[in-house]
């Protein structure tokens, strides 16, 4: 599905969300707008990095690294780069499309992504804080063999 047809699906609930209820559509897209400013500052940072970064470097350089080819140490890579970067989703899974098409493995990828969704390296210690270091641990150590089974998933599936 591109990206015209989910806009058009988009602008048709929303005409019928105003058809219904004029105040509660007014309300939605205020509250909508409203996150969006807040997202811009962190977004457009994020957004600048990774394109500086997959401007300098060159097809080439991702797929020896990332690619097919890479095996299991560009799984372990991308697993190890997933776990300790602290990437929202909403900037991630278009890094991940970025990554396929200049050149990097379906499943080094899928190591990187899914390992940047379950683990969380970084933010370990405001985890174990709330949470305590038992269980942040339990709970990192069972995302990252998620991930593992996932990769594996993946493998096969790409064979």
């Amino acid at each position: 599905m591109n990206g015209s047809v989910v806009y058009a699906i988009a602008a048709i609930c929303l005409i019928v969300s105003f058809i219904k209820s004029r105040e509660k559509t007014r309300l939605g897209v205020k509250k909508a707008l409203k996150s969006i400013v807040k997202l811009v500052p962190v977004l457009l940072p994020m957004m600048i990095i990774i394109g500086a970064v997959l401007s300098l470097v060159d097809a080439q350089f991702i797929s020896r690294v990332f690619g097919n080819s890479s095996g299991i140490y560009g799984v372990i890579l991308g697993l190890a780069l997933g776990a300790v970067a602290f990437i929202p989703s909403f900037v991630a899974f278009p890094l991940g499309a970025n990554l396929l098409q200049y050149g990097a493995g379906y499943p080094q990828v899928a190591g990187f992504i899914s390992s940047l969704m379950a683990v969380g390296f970084i933010s370990f210690g405001v985890e174990s804080r709330f949470f305590g270091a038992k269980t942040a641990l339990i709970r990192n150590l069972l995302g990252l063999l998620a991930c593992i089974v996932f990769v594996i998933l993946v493998w096969g599936l790409m064979k």
